[in-house]
């Protein structure tokens, strides 16, 4: 697996690439896929083009395989996944749990969107959910962790 990242953010990311490269270092795949950070306006630029929604969300992800054309011309690439950091950052403190956790979180969301999965039935949610937290367990990553 190979991920790019972009960060489009002042922040500093170093710290959020290495959370997410661990995440996935077991993962032996050939597909390629980007995480861009983004600050509280580009995602909400992307959100209101995109998905006619006007507001600061947390993450976008864009499967390039959506299409059957595009999956011809990019086999191994998967897409992009959008991060706001600020709002990954509220989002830890108002779930009492680490950036950490929070950017890990949404990093295997948007991965698993790219995959197909989607939260859209109760049944759908079940099923991506409980893969959400097992692999996050699996890079000890879990609710309530207070580090970083």
């Amino acid at each position: 697996m190979k991920i790019n990242f972009y960060n489009k953010t002042p922040n500093k990311v170093w710290k959020y690439e290495k959370i997410i490269t661990n995440i996935f270092k077991n993962n032996k795949s050939k597909k390629i896929f980007n995480i861009i950070f983004v600050t509280d306006e580009e995602i909400q630029e992307i959100n209101r083009t995109y998905r006619g929604k006007d507001k600061v969300t947390d993450v976008i992800t864009f499967a390039l395989q959506d299409s059957e054309e595009m999956l011809m011309m990019a086999e191994n690439e998967l897409g992009d996944i959008f991060i706001c950091v600020d709002q990954a950052l509220r989002q830890a403190k108002e779930y009492n749990h680490s950036v950490a956790r929070e950017i890990g979180f949404l990093s295997v969301h948007g991965y698993l969107h790219l995959l197909g999965y989607d939260h859209m039935t109760e049944e759908d949610e079940k099923e991506m959910f409980a893969l959400q937290e097992e692999i996050l367990q699996k890079a000890n990553l879990t609710r309530g962790e207070k580090n970083v």
